[in-house]
């Protein structure tokens, strides 16, 4: 379902970019243009979105053994680079036109600015559902949102170039626009790092899974952990494991499953590798791997 929104939204965006394209030129619009090609922007970005959808659906095989999910995390920063890019060259055209200011015609890009607003509007509501269960969906639908936002302004612009012909006000626009849209879209380049960087999830202290781990009956201490995400949805643990008592298999696996029940309740954590021991990398009792054993 996700895929079939985001293909209905890039022929919605492909149309949009060509109409501002083209009343961006008659009429002299750089806030036009820039909402142009901030859409032509967005078109290859969803369609981007929508293959990466594709391909991390296939399975594990014996090249990709995590499978091909993290294709849409590098998706999801791959769209938010080029829309700092974008948002980085309409800063400096907008520049130009402070230094030079140019006559518009206000009336036809406020026709064409309420166009694009519509068609936006209408791309933002068939992706808000599906925002929240994707990176990949999310930076399309910010990249919409920045559309969204940005044909207002243009529409506030054109207004003003229609009654008073203060034609700075369009730069100042595509100026405001950038600025929020780099805003909300340096969020998606972060957390995007990170999970390919594999660092620990904002939203676990490893500490206190150290903490509520070592309080098990048995459980010695948990070290040598790692904690990261595969995507934006699966968090994976690996950790020793060290007991109290040398004790056996059956009671062995009893802590061991204890210890997992624990971490997927309380922690969300569902993909646990543990190793279990007695007495392992005895003196041992760092939270993380030092030795990259």
């Amino acid at each position: 379902m996700q895929g079939k929104k985001l293909l209905w939204v890039t022929l919605l965006n492909i149309s949009i970019t060509i109409v501002q394209i083209i009343g961006g030129l008659i009429s002299n619009s750089l806030s036009l243009l820039s909402d142009a090609l901030h859409n032509l922007g967005d078109s290859s970005a969803i369609f981007i979105a929508f293959v990466a959808g594709k391909i991390s659906r296939k399975k594990p095989d014996a090249s990709n053994t995590f499978g091909y999910k993290r294709i849409e995390i590098l998706a999801a920063l791959f769209n938010a680079i080029v829309l700092i890019a974008i948002c980085v060259f309409l800063f400096y055209e907008a520049y130009e036109r402070f230094i030079s200011p140019q006559p518009i015609k206000g009336k036809l890009m406020l026709v064409i600015a309420i166009f694009g607003l519509l068609a936006n509007l209408i791309s933002v509501v068939i992706l808000h559902k599906d925002k929240s269960h994707s990176l990949n969906v999310r930076a399309a639908y910010l990249h919409l949102l920045g559309d969204t936002l940005s044909s207002v302004a243009v529409i506030a612009g054109g207004l003003a170039i229609w009654t008073w012909k203060v034609y700075w006000i369009d730069p100042l626009i595509t100026v405001l626009v950038g600025i929020y849209i780099i805003w909300h879209t340096w969020g998606i380049v972060k957390e995007t790092v990170d999970i390919l960087m594999q660092a620990v999830p904002h939203d676990i202290d490893i500490e206190k899974v150290k903490a509520e781990v070592e309080k098990i009956n048995e459980v010695d201490n948990i070290h040598h952990m790692h904690v990261w995400k595969l995507d934006d949805s699966q968090t994976h643990l690996e950790a020793h494991l060290n007991l109290i008592n040398n004790i056996d298999m059956i009671k062995m696996m009893e802590v061991k499953g204890e210890t997992e029940h624990l971490l997927r309740e309380k922690f969300g954590i569902r993909h646990i590798t543990l190793q279990v021991g007695y007495n392992c990398c005895k003196g041992n009792n760092n939270l993380i791997n030092t030795n990259n054993s």
